[in-house]
């Protein structure tokens, strides 16, 4: 069984240095509605633009993951979303006045005590699960990271290679098991690493500004070694990374993952192919008796009365195949003013229901973009006979093309064995 999803109750604000960038950011953490996601908010931006924290929005890794969309970026947002992974908070407005999440104390510590402390709460929604059918594999070099089934639950092995006492190098492993109840006591704590000859030769890239003693422990350092939180802190930061990438999958993922000295490039690259196959299964799915009255179409569709016009979607097929029923009644309103003395529906409202249902269908393909599907053109429409009272209208729509920046769709509706109209419908894609 499907957990409810989460949010927030109340919001919960942090402050403090860009771990890269070395800027002061302000942060807010809002409650967000279900199905929303977690979303990043430029409020210091004209027109406070938004980054919704999906594989789609990675651009490539520059030791640290970055979500862009046109010319706006936020960066280094593993820390944040590995504490919403790690509490199991699924939906969420994160408002930023700058350009980077603020590090703190370089863990996901303070990050997890806020949202703990603004209470996390359940929704009336389902989360969508994600269960690896098969093992997945990216090799980076010497690196590699592994995904492979698991009959429940998330867990994550990470083996760190670290400079050793000696010379050479020396392994350190750490596991983890997700438990949102352990989340902040066990793991979450783990503080941002690097080696001492980076720090400078980071600053000289022009990153790295805010790199400093309090918030990021340098390993080859005897000082800071001695002073760990706990036993494996440097592996154990490395899950926190890999969760938080993982975590752009916009689902739970069911998996056990291994990781041996893997970094934000070859997560990005798993959490991108995670995105691909789910979508793809999800295409393949042939879902029958959907279920989705008219309570649930308007979650997904702006419409409302009196210009809903599906009753419920009895059958969907991936992002194939959509079909609808409209009971067309007598007290219709636009029966009153379209041949009041001999009431027939009307053959434009008949192509809207149409292109409602093609919304239902698109809609699901773009459910994790930011996009949404714009009616842009209607050809080869035939009317092929009446609509009246009493009839049950059935509504067919089929996917012919879906690209990025248009869809086209055909569509039919029929009374019992008859075909009543027909449509070729094109949308394009704005983004939303």
């Amino acid at each position: 069984m499907r957990r409810a999803q989460r949010t927030i109750s109340h919001p919960a604000e942090l402050a403090g240095i860009g771990l890269f960038t070395g800027e002061n950011v302000r942060m807010r953490l809002l409650p967000a509605e279900p199905d929303s996601g977690v979303v990043f908010r430029r409020v210091d931006l004209e027109g406070s633009p938004e980054i919704a924290a999906l594989a789609d929005n990675l651009t490539k890794p520059r030791r640290r993951t970055i979500l862009k969309r046109g010319d706006v970026e936020v960066n280094t947002v593993e820390h944040l979303l590995a504490a919403c992974c790690g509490l199991r908070v699924d939906n969420l407005m994160v408002e930023l006045e700058g350009s980077e999440v603020p590090s703190v104390d370089g863990s996901s510590l303070p990050i997890a005590n806020a949202l703990a402390g603004a209470g996390v709460v359940d929704q009336d929604a389902p989360r969508k699960e994600y269960a690896v059918s098969e093992p997945l594999v990216i090799e980076e070099g010497d690196a590699t990271l592994v995904v492979l089934p698991a009959t429940e639950g998330f867990s994550i092995q990470y083996l760190a290679e670290l400079p050793g006492n000696g010379g050479g190098s020396e392994s350190m492993m750490a596991r983890w098991s997700l438990d949102p109840a352990r989340f902040t006591e066990d793991i979450a704590g783990a503080r941002t690493w690097c080696l001492a000859d980076e720090v400078e030769d980071l600053k000289k890239m022009g990153i790295g500004q805010g790199l400093a003693r309090e918030h990021t422990l340098v390993v080859d350092d005897p000082g800071d070694v001695s002073e760990l939180r706990f036993p494996g802190e440097p592996a154990t930061h490395k899950i926190l990374d890999v969760m938080g990438d993982l975590f752009l999958l916009g689902a739970d993922l069911r998996a056990r993952v291994i990781a041996t000295r893997s970094g934000h490039a070859a997560n990005a690259r798993m959490v991108r192919l995670l995105t691909e196959r789910m979508r793809a299964e999800e295409a393949r799915e042939e879902v029958r008796d959907t279920g989705l009255d008219v309570r649930k179409i308007m979650k997904l569709l702006p419409h409302r009365y009196p210009f809903l016009l599906l009753d419920r979607v009895v059958e969907i097929e991936g992002f194939q195949r959509a079909v609808a029923v409209k009971n067309v009644s007598i007290n219709e309103p636009f029966f009153q003013g379209h041949w009041p003395e001999a009431p027939i529906m009307p053959g434009v409202l008949q192509l809207e229901a149409m292109a409602q249902l093609a919304g239902v269908l698109l809609l699901r393909k773009l459910e994790n973009t930011d996009k949404r599907a714009v009616l842009w053109a209607i050809d080869k429409v035939r009317f092929k006979g009446r609509v009246v009272p009493g009839d049950q209208l059935v509504l067919e729509v089929e996917t012919q093309r879906m690209r990025s920046s248009m869809g086209q769709v055909s569509g039919r509706g029929r009374v019992g064995d008859k075909v009543v109209c027909e449509a070729l419908l094109t949308f394009t894609m704005v983004d939303g």
